[in-house]
Order: structure tokens, then sequence, then C-alpha cells
């Protein structure tokens, strides 16, 4: 997985968004983030790790390629912005629900 940017990391997003437009999918996950590279120890082991502010760590995968970011709290205002143009731009491939199979379904149980 390769961690990138936030400026980066929404080129990357646009460019998988792009490349999956006629088939595949691309998954988004978003996670709080602390800064550990290490899990965290068995209890009765002390912990002397203090995180430094709140951070969120955002991967986005086509089931070939991942790329990730992390997002500080200074940033999160510019970066959200970016990143919800950026799902508005490329989200227009959703499938519609068929209404016609759905009122049959609740039709053929009562």
């Amino acid at each position: 997985m390769v961690l990138l940017e936030n400026d980066s990391f929404l080129t990357e997003l646009t460019r998988l968004f792009q490349k999956c437009r006629t088939s595949g999918s691309v998954a988004i996950t978003l996670k709080k983030y602390d800064g550990r590279t290490k899990p965290v120890p068995k209890k009765g082991h002390p912990e002397s790790f203090e995180p430094a502010d709140n951070k969120c760590l955002i991967r986005a995968s086509d089931g070939k390629k991942k790329i990730s970011t992390v997002v500080s709290t200074k940033e999160v205002i510019k970066f959200q912005m970016a990143y919800s143009n950026l799902l508005r731009a490329h989200i227009d491939g959703l499938k519609k629900k068929d209404k016609k199979s759905k009122s049959k379904k609740t039709k053929a149980t009562q």
C-alpha cells in the first residue's frame, strides 16, 4: 500500500475512478488513526504511547492498486471539500433500485 500526500492521493483517486468507470469498483475506507505503526501491547504491559492529535486514515483500492493517506486535524476542512467535490463528480455510476421488483416482493409476502 502506498502512503501518499493529500493532494497526490486525490489525483490518484481520480485516476482510479476513471479507470473503473466502465467496469469495476473502488472501495474506500476511513478510520481513526493515532499514529501507531506497531500493535497495541498485551494487558499487563505498561502503555506509554500518547497520540499528539487525532488523524484520519483513508484507504482506496480497486482490487489491484491500493493507495492511502493520513489527514491531520489541521487539514480536514480543505481535504473534505476537495474529497466531496471528487465524489460528486464520479459517483454517477451507481445503479438505481428497481421499484417494480420491490413492490412485487411486498405483495407476495402479504
